[in-house]
């Protein structure tokens, strides 16, 4: 009896015999995932896409499908949530933004941001027209355009055109030197600005870290805020208007 036993363990221990199923790759489920979610089985789709995510396998497209799938099954929050992680990954894709703003559309709170005057929105608008990775892309091309310039200031024997070269080269430092100035700026915002999605049904916000302070105002799931400080259970948050309040910790999901 014994050496039955034996020979039973040793044959499920085989290749053949094992009941152990090899996890699927990150690229088999994300092929999976794209053709249930062109048969219209987003549930299934989303759960694919998180296995990708649970894997430690991170990228924009599977951010964003996994974001269209959630608004194709009108969940709302997670929709918008995981878009704003794809667009994290590459904040210029139109797509994203799109289906952002259309997810955006079917929250409930309307919440205006602070009017901006004309140089801050201008500035605002200028650092925010790229990364801060396209910002270093670009002062590096102006830092060999100032070597090549430089090399011609040096080489050339016409005085005037050594003037010429010379300026340019002056100009392009400026340039270097504000990309990087710019860049510096954007990478600092994205590190030290932190952001959530509420993720409740409804939100109460008081005014101070405890539930029996005030309640300020409410809101609703879907609704993106700025993280300011957490306190125990409770977090501090600023909305795009300005007021500030304190909600509880497991209203929302941090990005």
């Amino acid at each position: 009896m014994r050496i039955a036993i034996l020979a039973i363990l040793f044959l499920l221990h085989l290749p053949g015999f094992s009941q152990e199923t090899p996890a699927a790759s990150p690229e088999k489920l994300f092929e999976e995932a794209t053709s249930l979610y062109n048969e219209g089985n987003y549930e299934e789709a989303a759960g694919n896409y998180q296995a990708i995510l649970k894997s430690g396998q991170h990228s924009a497209a599977v951010y964003y499908n996994l974001g269209n799938a959630y608004y194709k099954l009108n969940r709302i929050p997670e929709s918008i949530y995981y878009y704003e992680k794809a667009l994290q990954r590459t904040p210029e894709d139109k797509d994203i933004q799109n289906n952002l703003a259309f997810a955006r559309n079917m929250t409930i709170d309307a919440i205006e941001p602070l009017p901006q005057t004309g140089f801050s929105r201008f500035w605002n608008n200028f650092t925010g027209s790229f990364h801060y990775n396209t910002w270093a892309g670009i002062a590096v091309a102006f830092a060999f355009l100032t070597a090549l310039l430089f090399l011609f200031y040096y080489y050339l024997q016409s005085s005037f055109k050594k003037r010429i070269f010379f300026v340019g080269s002056i100009f392009s430092v400026a340039c270097l030197t504000a990309c990087l100035y710019v860049s510096y700026l954007q990478y600092y915002k994205s590190i030290n600005t932190n952001y959530a999605i509420i993720f409740a049904k409804e939100a109460p916000i008081k005014s101070e870290p405890n539930s029996r302070s005030e309640q300020v105002f409410l809101l609703h799931s879907g609704t993106k805020v700025q993280v300011l400080e957490t306190l125990d259970d409770w977090k501090q948050i600023r909305l795009a208007d300005g007021k500030t309040g304190w909600v509880q910790k497991d209203a929302l999901k941090t990005l």
